[in-house]
This record gives C-alpha cells, structure tokens and sequence, in this order.
C-alpha cells in the first residue's frame, strides 16, 4: 500500500526546510520518510531508500541551487532518488508522483525532465506554499496515516534529532508574554454625544491624555473632561448626553443591564482605552507603528542618532545585560525588533505580547516589499532562540522607562496615571530545557498570516 510520502532533499542545505515540512505533515496525519542517516551526517543505505520509494505515493523533491555541484551538476544522491522514483512512476503509471517543492530563486531547468512538471512554490512564504500542497495531496487522495503507531520519523525526530534540546532538572526563571498593568485609577468613564462629529471634536479637545473614540462614544480615565469648543471665533460647550462610570471589578466580575451600556460594552470600551493608553505611551517613547498584512500595528524604535545599547540587570539577580533592539542588516538596511500588542483581562489585566522582526531601508521607512521582508526574517531569525526572543523583549520594555525607572503614561488633566509593571510576568519552575543548535525556529518568526484580531485601534 502506498501510504508514505518521500521527501528527497540535498543534505545539510536543505535539511531545515525537510524537517519543517516533514513535521508539519506528520501534524497533519500524513506519514512520511526522510533519509534520517543523511540527516545526521551517517552513511546512506541505498536498499532502504528504494524500499521507502516503492510504497510511497507521492516522492516530495526539496528543489533549491543546493541540488546541484559547484559544477552545475545534479548530485548523485538526489539525482538516483529521482530517477528511480521516475522508474516507479513509468512502471506502475503514478500520476504526478513527484512533486517539486521550490525552495529559492533558483532555475527551472537545474534538473533534466523537471522544468515541465508543476513546481509547488515555497520561495516567497513556507506557510502559502504548504497550503498548496495540502491542497494538492488532498485532491489525488494521498491517505494519512490515523492509526495509533508513530511514523519512524516521529519516532527518530523526538528520540534523536532533538535529543540536544532535552528537558533538565533546574530551578529557572521563565518569562511570559502578559505584560501586565501595575495600578491605574480606580474608575474609568464612558461619554456618549449626540453624535460622532461631536464626540470626535471632544476628544481632540483633549489630546494631551489617551482617549478611546467609537462611534459617538469616547472613553477615558478622566472625570472632568474639557468641552469648550472654539468655533469661529466663539465658545461652545458640547456636553454628553450621557455620563457611566465603572470600576475594574465591575468589568471583570460583571453586571446586568437590560440597555446600553451592557457589560460587553462596557468591557470592549475598556480593553479599546487601555490599548490607546498604551500606543500613546509608545508615540511618547518615539516608537514608530507599522501597519502588517493582517492589520495589527507593531511598534518598532526607528534608528535615531543617539540610539545606544540597553542595559538592564535581569529581575531576581545581579546579572547585567547589554541588547540592542535595532541594528545594521547586511547592505541592505536596518532590522527592528518590534511587538503588536493585544488588550487581555485574564489572567492579567494588560496585554499580551507578539514579537516581530521589521526592516527599514534608511533606520525609518518599512522596506515596501512582503516577498522581501518575509525572506529577511527567515535570514535574520535564523538563530533566534527563545533565549534572544526573551532578551528582545525585555529591553524593549526597559527602553519604554522613564528617568524615575517606571513604564507610566499621565491618563487625565489632573494628572492621574497608569503605570505597567517593569517585566512580564514571570514564574519559577523545577524543569527547563537547553535550546537546540539547529536552524529550525523558522515558524517562530511568521507574522504574516495570522488570524485578524477583533479591532482595537482608536479612530
């Protein structure tokens, strides 16, 4: 029965993106095979590998410039792994039973009586291209593999290759994404006009402290707003038809209301205020905002001329340490560390934390390219870990402090304040792991094709 599928692929090049693909179909409940002693740098055993060739249904070629000597040649390995997989394909009349993957920007003609077949491209993002073939294996029927025993490449991928990254017996810190808010005041407010021309003539008005605008409804942490519009040479007073105001527990433990506001309101508001508390914050900060694909802004520190190094001592310890949140990339420009950011209630009232890496040409423009920016990230973040993602983090954080240590923003005209607390939130555990020596974070960094959010932004 051929219920295996083949992934050939030049060894070491290629071996990050065959793992990666091999693993997401395992995921998937596709079984596959991958000459694993190649993998490690072993001998290949040629019997074994047309033993795996004869059940497979589809033999996956990792098409990239690695297939091929410094000579233009094919190597000898892929090219006795395709041949023979085109005997079996002639033998038995398989339709499209190999299937080129093509990895980079390298020619179509690399190898002989592939360019006329159909390339499935992975060249510009991993994730467009794997949708692809999932579609393709669907639609030719390739069985998966639902039954309770593990592939032997499950099996080798959890007992061998990452045997490096194993779990040890340590007492460790580790650090969250929940960045969380320390105090604020005890009530916020919601205002609603007449309607939206009036309440966003208000919050103009009041640029000076973070309010939330939707519709005809502001929110704020201040009681007393200004409504003294200057209009053509005269003052007017646009008051609210409406004034509530609700404390913290009545948004996290709830309230019964048969109008509006009803607690989903009242909620929505608040968690859309805090999001706008914290991007003025950041616009304080001299942050910069970037709109992605997926309509979430990440926040990035521009390179500006007194750009330095941030030092930080880490919490619980004496030890120091000196990150960079931006730096030269290549000849090409600037890379960014950057963080979108996301309104939680539980288990914290703050936010929630997503880490993105961006590019500029000049330290301030976003390189206007997605095909680009997605292959810099894949070079870029090759190495990162979650050792540096963490460190990325919290100097962004510890950038965000003012000359009294705290991360604080002023949230009304009598100067009332919310402060975040100085780290993410942390805990301690009796188990840790050492992070692998291998290239294989690459998913780590996609942000391009996440799921949109619900709308936080202010108008």
């Amino acid at each position: 029965m051929r219920d295996t599928i083949f992934i050939s692929h030049a060894t070491p090049a290629d071996n990050e993106f065959s793992i990666w693909i091999a693993s997401r179909l395992e995921i998937l409940g596709y079984k596959t095979w991958i000459d694993k002693e190649g993998l490690l740098g072993g001998e290949r055993f040629w019997a074994t590998i047309q033993k795996a060739i004869d059940c497979s249904a589809k033999v996956l070629f990792v098409y990239s410039k690695n297939i091929t000597t410094q000579d233009g040649i094919l190597k000898q390995g892929i090219e006795d792994e395709i041949e023979y997989a085109k005997s079996i394909a002639g033998q038995y009349g398989l339709k499209d039973f190999i299937i080129p993957l093509h990895i980079d920007d390298s020619l179509y003609n690399l190898a002989i009586g592939l360019p006329n077949i159909n390339h499935i491209p992975f060249d510009n993002n991993w994730a467009d291209g794997l949708k692809q073939l999932i579609k393709k294996l669907e639609k030719d029927s390739v069985p998966k593999n639902f039954d309770s025993k593990k592939s032997s490449f499950s099996e080798w991928y959890e007992n061998e290759y990452v045997s490096n990254c194993s779990i040890i017996s340590t007492n460790e810190l580790f650090y969250t994404s929940w960045w969380s808010v320390y105090n604020m005041p005890e009530r916020f407010y919601m205002y609603q006009f007449s309607n939206a021309k009036q309440a966003k003539a208000i919050r103009d008005l009041n640029r000076e402290i973070p309010i939330s605008l939707l519709s005809n409804v502001l929110s704020s942490f201040d009681e007393n707003l200004n409504y003294l519009v200057e209009r053509d040479g005269e003052t007017i007073e646009v008051q609210p038809e409406q004034t509530y105001s609700f404390s913290l527990n009545d948004i996290l433990s709830g309230f019964d209301s048969e109008k509006f506001p009803q607690h989903r309101d009242a909620e929505n508001h608040f968690k859309r205020l805090l999001y706008c508390t914290i991007s003025n914050l950041f616009r304080y900060k001299g942050l910069w905002k970037y709109e992605m694909s997926n309509k979430r802004l990440a926040y990035f520190l521009p390179k500006y001329d007194n750009h330095r190094r941030i030092v930080y001592t880490y919490p619980f310890s004496t030890r120091k340490k000196s990150k960079s949140i931006l730096g030269k990339f290549e000849d090409i420009g600037t890379w960014h560390y950057a963080i979108s950011i996301q309104t939680i209630l539980f288990p914290f009232v703050g936010f929630s934390i997503k880490s993105h890496i961006l590019f500029t040409s000049d330290g301030f423009k976003i390189i206007d390219d997605d095909k680009k920016l997605h292959s810099y990230r894949r070079r870029k973040g090759k190495r990162f870990f979650n050792e540096q993602w963490r460190d990325l983090q919290l100097a962004f954080l510890q950038q965000l402090k003012d000359k009294d240590g705290d991360i604080k923003i002023k949230v009304s005209l009598d100067d009332q304040i919310l402060k975040m607390k100085e780290w993410p939130e942390t805990f301690w555990s009796e188990v840790g792991y050492i992070d692998p020596d291998y290239k294989m974070d690459i998913d780590k960094i996609e942000d391009y094709y996440e799921e949109p959010l619900e709308d936080t932004t202010d108008d």
